[in-house]
């Protein structure tokens, strides 16, 4: 049926199909005993030992949903009712803006991709404080994803962070600082060792006070060299933080398409490589010891079982979910348990990073 709607909604620019699909997810959202019977339904399909808990929060099942797609927290309960064993909604800033113009969302079907340059345009992080409030339903955890302002200097950047933290925090199970967006001009470089200390230094110090016991992770690039990559663990872990999710959209174009000339992040299958070589990176550096969420060309049980194996303790979709709808999760859950009895897995657990092994 998934085929048919999208056909339908691929009619439309990308940017108002997306509206439209926030707007259904919205609704259901309100359906409260729908909601839960849909989110029953789901998690069934997983008939073996599915569950992670990482930095303390408990994961149904591994598959969650990336940050990008609910970016002002309006349709969370929509959206755990397809079944997600998270949702991360964001990325939010202090103060609302528009993000970039328009046409900046663009679809590659061909090569099973997006690319966008929304530039953070959000309501801004009070609103989606609003948003989050009103919830009553809390059946899984709800990450916050916090940028800065585009007209914030990069010295000033600590500090819509922080403001961020004040509004949002006390509302999410855990927080994201992301510092790797390539659609805000000069964000990549708060990456930088000397920056990057700095800015989750004050937002860990900020946590404590307003959140205390909220985990808080970083998300990076796909574009690290696997040097940088070792930088980034090496602060992450100084710093205390809870995790890193990797990755981000990339800047590269690794095909030719008229589209993959336009500006922006490229997401979707062709970035599946390049995230699950940082995520095996990062896993390394660490030495297993700090938990990554992985995210990156996601579309099949065998994409979840390959980042499982290169060190993710859970994996986020979003690109996939646009070109498979909602009944992606299902399939992902239906698909992994074989995958697992095949390598002798008795649990997701026993599966995370077992290529380093």
């Amino acid at each position: 049926m998934y085929r048919l709607t999208r056909a339908l909604l691929f009619l439309l620019s990308a940017e108002r199909a997306h509206r439209l699909g926030m707007l259904a997810l919205r609704w259901l959202g309100h359906l409260g005993g729908l909601c839960r019977s849909l989110r029953a339904r789901t998690l069934a399909a997983a008939t073996y030992d599915a569950s992670v808990t990482v930095a303390g929060l408990s994961f149904a099942h591994p598959v969650a949903l990336a940050a990008g797609l609910d970016k002002e927290a309006e349709a969370v309960d929509g959206l755990l009712a397809l079944g997600f064993s998270a949702v991360e909604v964001g990325t939010l800033t202090p103060r609302p803006q528009p993000g970039n113009p328009r046409p900046r969302l663009f679809r590659i079907p061909e090569h099973q991709a997006l690319i966008n340059r929304m530039g953070f345009n959000n309501h801004g992080a009070t609103p989606a404080a609003a948003h989050l409030r009103a919830r009553t339903w809390h059946a899984a955890p709800v990450g916050v994803n916090i940028g800065k302002n585009k007209d914030t200097p990069l010295e000033r950047a600590v500090d819509d962070y922080v403001s961020c933290v004040d509004t949002l925090a006390p509302l999410g199970d855990y927080v994201v600082v992301n510092a790797s967006s390539p659609n805000t001009p000069g964000l990549r470089q708060l990456q930088e060792p000397e920056h990057l200390t700095a800015l989750l230094q004050a937002v860990q110090a900020r946590l404590s006070q307003v959140a205390p016991g909220t985990p808080l992770f970083l998300k990076i690039a796909p574009d690290l060299t696997p040097e940088a990559v070792d930088q980034v663990v090496d602060v992450a872990r100084a710093c205390g933080l809870a995790g890193l999710i990797a990755t981000n959209t990339t800047i590269a174009r690794p095909f030719e398409h008229p589209v993959a000339k336009e500006a922006g992040g490229l997401s979707g299958a062709p970035v599946r490589e390049a995230a699950n070589a940082v995520i095996r990176r990062a896993y390394a550096r660490g030495g297993g010891t700090l938990p990554i969420i992985g995210v990156g060309g996601v579309f099949t049980a065998a994409d979840v079982y390959e980042k499982l194996r290169a060190g993710a303790s859970v994996v986020q979709v979003y690109t996939g979910f646009i070109y498979e709808g909602p009944g992606m999760v299902r399939r992902l859950l239906e698909g992994l348990g074989p995958l697992l009895a095949r390598d002798g897995f008795g649990s997701v657990r026993e599966a995370i990073g077992a290529d380093h092994r």
